[in-house]
C-alpha cells in the first residue's frame, strides 16, 4: 500500500480516525442538574475534513473537552485512531493536536521555526527529521521569510498562521482546528483555507474545524454535524445540508429604496435582509416563484427603478438558523480543549503573559 507524502500507510482496515459513541455528561445533581451532552454518537473518517457547529450552550465545548480528554463524560466511549481513549491516555492522544483560539499555544520569545522543531520535540519527534516537513510548511503559509522572527514581533494574522504550522509540526493525524482564520486577511484566510484541504487530500489528515465563519465552513468542510441543546440535529454533507433549504430568495438594488419603501415592503413579503448604507442600497426577499411578481408590481407602483436583480443561494447559515434558530455566531470551541497538562497533546501548559501569548 503506497504511503502517503508525510510517510504514513492508509489504515486498511477503515477504523475511523475518531468514533464518538452514546456520549453523555451533566453537570450538577438532582433538580439543578444539567444535560450538557445528550447521547452522541458519530464517527469521522480519516482524511475527512469536519465541521462541527453549535449556538452558545449547544454542548459543543463539553463534547470538545470530552473527546480530547479534558473532561471525563458520565456515559459513552471515545476511540481515537482506533484506540480507547481510556486505556492509557498518552498512547492514545500520541498523534492528536489542537489549535487554539486567538492563536494563543505557541511561545512568542521562540522565532518561528524553533516552535515548529520544539511542538514536534515534544509530540515524540525528532526535529531534524521533520525539517524537510517544516519547510514545506514555512512555504505553504507564507511564513518562510520570516522562519527566524520571533513569535512575539508578528502580526495576529501570522501569529496565527504560526499557531497551525506548530500544530502539524509533528505529523500529527488528528487535529482539532478551533478559529483557524481568525484575525486573517482576506489572502491569509484563502492561503490557510487552501492549506487545510491540502492536508487532507495529500496526506490523510483528518481535521475537525469549529469557525464562526460559515464560509470557512463552506469551503474546507465535507461534512457539517450541527448541535442543539446537547444533541446533534445534523449530520450530512455540505452539499446534501444545503439542499436541505428550499426558500427562493431575490435581492434587489436600486437608489430608489428609500426608508419608508422598506418598510412598506416589510409589512407585506418576508424581508431576509435590508441594507441601506450599500451603494446603491439593496433589499432581500424570501418569495417563491409567482410571488417574485408581486414583489416587482409592489417595487414599480413604489417609484422603485431596479439597479439590479439577483438570485441568492442558500448559505450554510441559512441551515444553520433552520436548525437551531439560532441568528447569532456559532460558539468557538474552548482554548481549554487544546494544550492542557495531560490533554490529547501532553504538551506542557503555557504560561500566560500581559501580552496575550505563551512566554
Amino acid at each position: 500500500m503506497t504511503p502517503t507524502p508525510n510517510g504514513r500507510t492508509p489504515d486498511p482496515s477503515g477504523t475511523p480516525a475518531l468514533a464518538v459513541q452514546g456520549l453523555s455528561k451533566r453537570f450538577g445533581s438532582g433538580d439543578d442538574a444539567v444535560t450538557a451532552v445528550d447521547d452522541v454518537s458519530f464517527a469521522i473518517e480519516r482524511g475527512s475534513v469536519v465541521g462541527l457547529l453549535g449556538p452558545n450552550g449547544a454542548g459543543k465545548t463539553t463534547l470538545i473537552k470530552s473527546i480530547l480528554g479534558t473532561v471525563i463524560p458520565d456515559e459513552g466511549t471515545v476511540r481515537v485512531l482506533g484506540r480507547d481513549a481510556t486505556d492509557g491516555r498518552r498512547a492514545a492522544y500520541a498523534n492528536v493536536d489542537a489549535m487554539l483560539e486567538g492563536a494563543r499555544n505557541d511561545y512568542w520569545r521562540l522565532t518561528v521555526r524553533e516552535n515548529l522543531r520544539y511542538f514536534a520535540t515534544i509530540g515524540g519527534i525528532a526535529p531534524d527529521s521533520v525539517a524537510d516537513r517544516h519547510d514545506r510548511l514555512l512555504d505553504r503559509l507564507d511564513l518562510a521569510d520570516r522562519a527566524d522572527t520571533p513569535v512575539r514581533e508578528l502580526s495576529r494574522g501570522m501569529k496565527q498562521k504560526v499557531s497551525l504550522a506548530s500544530v502539524l509540526a509533528g505529523g500529527a493525524e488528528l487535529v482539532f482546528l478551533d478559529e483557524p482564520t481568525l484575525g486573517l486577511d482576506v489572502e491569509g484566510s484563502r492561503t490557510l483555507r487552501r492549506e487545510i484541504r491540502r492536508l487532507a487530500e495529500e496526506e490523510d489528515l483528518t481535521v475537525v474545524v469549529s469557525s464562526h465563519d460559515m464560509r470557512v465552513i463552506e469551503d474546507v468542510c465535507d461534512r457539517v454535524i450541527v448541535m442543539s441543546e446537547g444533541s446533534i440535529v445534523a449530520d450530512d454533507a455540505v452539499e446534501r445540508l444545503l439542499g436541505t433549504v428550499d426558500e427562493y430568495r431575490v435581492r434587489v438594488a436600486s437608489d430608489d429604496l428609500t426608508p419608508a419603501t422598506v418598510d412598506d415592503l416589510r409589512g407585506r413579503f418576508d424581508v431576509a435582509d435590508a441594507d441601506s448604507g450599500a451603494d446603491p442600497p439593496s433589499l432581500e426577499v424570501v418569495t417563491d416563484g409567482d410571488a417574485v411578481y408581486d414583489l416587482f408590481d409592489a417595487l414599480r407602483a413604489a417609484g422603485v427603478t431596479l439597479d439590479r436583480v439577483e438570485t441568492v443561494e442558500p448559505t450554510l447559515e441559512d441551515v444553520f438558523v433552520r436548525l437551531t434558530g439560532d441568528r447569532g455566531a456559532t460558539e468557538p470551541t474552548p482554548s481549554a480543549a487544546g494544550r492542557e497538562p495531560g490533554g490529547a497533546t501532553n504538551r506542557p501548559a503555557a504560561a500566560v503573559g500581559d501580552e496575550g501569548g505563551a512566554q
